[in-house]
């Protein structure tokens, strides 16, 4: 499997994290394609192409936020958790929250990593890294 066989859902709603990300990812000249959802009722509606929304082709990999309108990202689990067709879909949180018990309630609802966005920029810079090594050494459920 080669790196741009696997899309990466990113669900956050704030503008200056989505340009964080993106500016990260070209630094590590990682070129899978970014796929930007607000909510978890977006992200939902991209891994299933309901609504207005393209049905993401391929493996994906969710970078997921906690906080967010509408459907936050432990709902978004709870959802992503009980479809039969997207439970096994890989996901990483990418929060600000150092919280414990956010800790645990990703944890619990099978969730791959947990990546603090606050962290200083070489680290943010290794954990993406260390993101693309894991989609291009794994095998994914299509």
């Amino acid at each position: 499997m080669t790196d741009n066989q696997v899309t990466v859902l990113l669900v956050d709603d704030d503008d200056i994290d989505v340009v964080v990300v993106r500016r990260a990812f070209a630094r590590l000249r990682i070129e899978n394609p970014i796929v930007v959802a607000g909510n978890g009722a977006q992200a939902l509606a991209h891994l299933r192409g309901s609504g207005d929304r393209a049905k993401i082709k391929g493996p994906a990999i969710v970078l997921l936020d906690l906080i967010m309108p509408m459907m936050g990202g432990i709902e978004f689990l709870d959802e992503l958790r009980g479809d039969p067709r997207l439970r096994h879909t890989v996901v990483f949180v990418l929060t600000a929250s150092d919280a414990q018990k956010d800790r645990h309630a990703c944890y619990e609802r099978r969730v791959s990593g947990y990546l603090l966005k606050q962290s200083p920029g070489a680290r943010l810079l290794e954990s993406f890294s260390m993101l693309q090594r894991f989609w291009l050494t794994n095998a994914f459920v299509a």
